[in-house]
């Protein structure tokens, strides 16, 4: 049996340049899965996320 996986819309702004990225994101086991791996500045670790529910 597979556990549910919600679909969640994600906010990533990069604390660097500012540039803003909407995406979709699965949620599973209490993590939020987008893909986005790198900003187009190459920050890959300075972010502020915000989730929210569809």
């Amino acid at each position: 049996m597979t556990a549910v996986t919600m679909r969640v819309k994600v906010t990533i702004r990069c604390k660097h340049c500012g540039e803003k990225f909407v995406l979709k994101g699965r949620r599973e086991k209490g993590r939020v899965d987008t893909g986005f791996k790198m900003c187009i500045c190459n920050n890959n670790s300075d972010f502020h996320i915000e989730t929210h529910d569809f």
